[in-house]
């Protein structure tokens, strides 16, 4: 009954959307216009839930459920955007190419951007990919994640939770001087307090996934750390506090396989080297640095368009002033002229009431990104499950227009002169919301239950050989 009155009230927000299209178009008129950011998500083999958001406003201004991003699909949706709200001052999107087309046919002339993020991550992917993918299958092959934990289980055995020199080690690392004279678990607890160290890798990254974040080269560079710091202590007498080497050259040993394996140092060595020369692309660019912290939430610094441009002028002439630079990382120069002029946007002059002002297209699709996951998180909360598709699949087209419900400006406009919308939603015919219904009902790719019963038959193909085969 619940979902059945979410879905109702959707259908409702719907059509009082719909209905107050003249003067939804009166506001983006009163703003100057819009720029259009569009995107879309999916799961598996879910619809594409595919949006168009106004990137002054924030608001959704529609959304459609499509089986793909193909051009053929856009075109419709785009076309229909259009005649609702008359053509965006700019588009902003990713490098799909479907949308890329769908764009160039139904908005020609519109001034045409890229998100830079998606721009950075696909120029990141050709360069890494390869390298980074062969870098984590030789490290399962090699089997070290599971010999580390294999150990730290031995260690962990013989370690008491209770004893004090494990507040004396603590204190000891913060002070820099030793602080006990308890010896005999120091190199237990050592050892295998180094093994979680190397497990705790993810924290060295920074929320922006691959390319930018590289977790298990940092996992192999821990383990390398870890090993040169055994074998130090084991060719020191630490002033005397070190009298049992055993739990150090347990582990030392079992790192000794993947740390000299020449395959992964090769692997590492390429992929910090161009790491480098990516993270000197995302410098330039001014977002997801290297040191940034706001993970995909990133919008970018709030840099002059201009100077990023010349920051990118730069790094454009070191790669090509290099010979082996130049050879190494042609495919990068090529993808950086390609996208050229879809990256660097000079704010646009639009006609409002106050007079001609001047508005900054967005350097990223972040609006729709951060949408799309505070609706998945919303959903994963509710049905308790990882994987989506289900969920994608029964999901209105219109639900993201329930966002639109945290502009007051918006509320106005829909509520046409109402005092709630309970008041507003009266005023809709019945007969729409339950034609509404009816149609979202028929589209939720329902399995029918004699299908469904078959489907559950552990003998349903020997049943259907004994039909077709006799």
């Amino acid at each position: 009954e619940i979902s059945y009155l979410g879905r109702k009230f959707i259908i409702y927000l719907a059509l009082a959307h719909r209905q107050s299209q003249s003067r939804l178009r009166r506001l983006i008129a009163k703003q100057g216009g819009y720029i259009l950011h569009v995107d879309g998500t999916c799961e598996g083999d879910s619809p594409n839930l595919f949006c168009g958001v106004d990137g002054i406003s924030e608001l959704v201004l529609d959304t459609v459920k499509i089986p793909s991003e193909k051009k053929e699909r856009l075109i419709p949706f785009f076309r229909r955007i259009k005649q609702q709200y008359g053509e965006p001052k700019a588009l902003v999107h990713d490098m799909g190419r479907g949308i890329g087309m769908a764009v160039q046919e139904v908005f020609p002339g519109v001034a045409d951007f890229i998100c830079h993020f998606h721009f950075l991550r696909d120029i990141g992917k050709d360069l890494l990919q390869d390298e980074y993918t062969a870098l984590q299958k030789r490290l399962q092959k090699l089997s070290i994640r599971a010999l580390l934990r294999q150990k730290a289980r031995y260690l962990e055995q013989k370690i008491d939770p209770a004893a004090p020199v494990l507040d004396e080690i603590l204190s000891s690392l913060e002070s820099g001087t030793w602080q006990t004279t308890s010896c005999e678990p120091v190199p237990l607890i050592m050892a295998y307090a180094l093994i979680q160290w190397v497990f705790e890798y993810p924290r060295q990254s920074n929320g922006y996934g691959f390319p930018f974040d590289r977790p298990h080269l940092d996992f192999f560079r821990r383990l390398q750390s870890a090993h040169r710091l055994l074998k130090k202590i084991m060719e020191v007498h630490l002033r005397g506090v070190v009298k049992d080497n055993k739990p150090y050259c347990l582990v030392y040993r079992a790192l000794n396989e993947a740390v000299n394996d020449n395959q992964l140092n090769n692997l590492a060595s390429s992929l910090e080297h161009k790491g480098k020369v990516f993270d000197k692309l995302r410098s330039a660019m001014r977002i997801a640095l290297p040191d940034g912290k706001d993970g995909i939430n990133d919008n970018g610094a709030n840099t002059d368009i201009r100077s990023i441009e010349e920051k990118v002028i730069a790094f454009r002439k070191w790669l090509i002033d290099d010979y082996e630079r130049k050879e190494t990382y042609t495919k990068m120069l090529k993808q950086i002229d390609e996208y050229w002029e879809k990256l660097f946007a000079d704010p646009l002059p639009v006609v409002t009431p106050e007079g001609i002002v001047y508005i900054q297209p967005q350097r990223t699709n972040n609006i729709l990104e951060q949408m799309f996951r505070e609706e998945k998180r919303r959903a994963r909360k509710k049905s308790g499950t990882a994987s989506l598709n289900k969920v994608l699949k029964a999901m209105l087209a219109e639900t993201p227009l329930v966002q639109n419900l945290r502009n007051r400006e918006y509320i106005d406009i829909i509520l046409d002169g109402c005092s709630t919308l309970a008041e507003r939603f009266c005023q809709i015919d019945t007969a729409l919301v339950l034609k509404e219904m009816e149609a979202a009902k028929n589209n939720q790719e329902m399995i029918l239950p004699s299908i469904k019963k078959l489907s559950r038959d552990c003998d349903l193909t020997k049943k259907i050989s004994s039909l077709f085969l006799f």
